[in-house]
């Protein structure tokens, strides 16, 4: 079988890896870092149905230039001189619109249903149990407004299927909640969310592909390519050349800066993100919720923990993190839930990493028209834990010349030419 070079050791590469092993194919996966923090450690740990709605909607760029003279905002774009931000910048003002919003939805619900699916299948090994639960998701608002928006993020969900989802009274909300002071108007109730454990799922499936007898090279970072006949022939490192039938472009936030060293241009930033994840915590929710108004994703997870995340912080990978950021995290809880005294954190108790957003909030995925044998996947935002197996499943499915599981032309890696 081929001999196929997954640049990128995150959620996405890593289930690429999980699926192309199991075809029979030869993989190494290559990563500058040692693959112990990255995103997929940090989110969330949502896998989301209920997110069928892009990041570049009507009104996030206005909203976003108030915020950022507001050092604790939830989005925030640091200014600086960039061209590849300036371009990112364009593309993602040209692509906030209702039309968008609207051709995004289905494609990020059938990979997201997808995904779940999977993530389900995987549970069925005995080597997993990344404490997968399906409560479902709170968005919890404060205003009218946010209220008139519900009513129609519900109407929404059942024009495209997600007929469960539900539009909760402040007692019905509370009622879910009893055990804790919440300060909302109400709440969307998506019962078709899940969540999981993120550290304990990148654990079991590192542990799981090296079992295997998976190659998986860290802290080794792609400084060059060779090539021959439109096709990627050698990865090569700091360390060493690999030979290469296939190539996957997987390295999330540093994926324009590799895809541009073979001629590719992909609109893409990367987002920070930070979270806190408090073990034996005093504060108890019984549902994973985000916080409409502040932008903050709450999630009770493995039976005896809660994590706080949030903000989009749009900078370099070289920036230094802001505290200030994670003191905003800390106040927007505080608003909502008025009884949680979260002290806040040294640094070292801070996650933060650095999500990989495309310019219209879709993931980029699919074979190159540059090059015969690269595959790009990457680019899933906020979503690459929730879109992961469905992802690496379709990365399969793309170099085994296989019927697809879903249509991945929305996703097309060069559809900004």
């Amino acid at each position: 079988m081929s001999r196929v070079i997954i640049i990128g050791g995150g959620i996405i590469g890593l289930s690429s890896a999980y699926y192309l092993q199991k075809s029979g194919h030869r993989v190494t996966v290559i990563d500058k870092t040692d693959i112990s923090n990255t995103c997929g450690f940090g989110s969330a740990g949502y896998i989301c149905p209920s997110h069928f709605t892009p990041m570049a909607t009507p009104g996030i760029v206005k909203q976003g230039l108030k915020w950022m003279l507001n050092s604790k905002s939830p989005f925030y774009v640091q200014p600086r001189f960039s061209r590849s931000l300036i371009d990112w910048g364009l593309k993602f003002m040209r692509s906030a619109t209702k039309e968008n919003v609207e051709h995004a939805a289905m494609p990020l619900l059938d990979i997201a249903i997808l995904s779940k699916k999977l993530y389900e299948e995987w549970l069925l090994d005995p080597e997993f149990d990344f404490a997968y639960e399906q409560k479902g998701l709170l968005e919890i608002f404060q205003t009218e407004a946010s209220l008139e928006h519900a009513k129609h993020t519900v109407e929404r969900a059942h024009e495209i299927g997600l007929t469960d989802t539900q539009l909760l009274s402040e007692h019905a909300l509370k009622a879910m909640e009893p055990q804790t002071r919440i300060n909302g108007i109400g709440a969307v109730y998506f019962k078709c969310d899940a969540h999981i454990y993120p550290p304990k799922l990148m654990q079991q499936l590192t542990a799981h592909l090296e079992k295997a007898g998976m190659v998986i090279r860290k802290n080794e970072e792609v400084i060059k390519f060779e090539n021959q006949n439109r096709k990627i022939t050698r990865v090569i490192t700091g360390n060493q050349a690999y030979d290469a039938d296939e190539v996957v472009i997987a390295s999330g936030s540093w994926s324009r800066e590799l895809a541009a060293m073979i001629g590719l241009k992909i609109p893409l930033v990367a987002g920070r993100g930070y979270s806190i994840t408090l073990e034996d915590s005093p504060y108890k929710i019984n549902y994973p919720s985000v916080l409409i108004e502040g932008r903050v994703a709450l999630t009770p997870m493995d039976g005896n923990k809660i994590r706080f995340g949030g903000t989009m912080e749009i900078t370099s990978t070289n920036t230094p993190p802001r505290m200030n950021r994670v003191v905003g995290l800390i106040e927007s809880v505080k608003r909502f839930y008025p009884d949680f005294d979260v002290p806040i954190p040294t640094m070292d108790k801070v996650w933060y990493g650095y999500r990989p957003c495309s310019a219209d909030g879709l993931p980029y995925i699919g074979r190159t028209n540059k090059w015969n044998n690269v595959i790009v996947a990457t680019g899933h935002s906020m979503l690459g834990l929730s879109l992961g197996a469905g992802t690496g499943k379709l990365v399969d499915e793309i170099i085994n010349e296989s019927p697809l599981s879903m249509d991945i032309d929305p996703f097309k890696a060069e559809r900004f030419g």
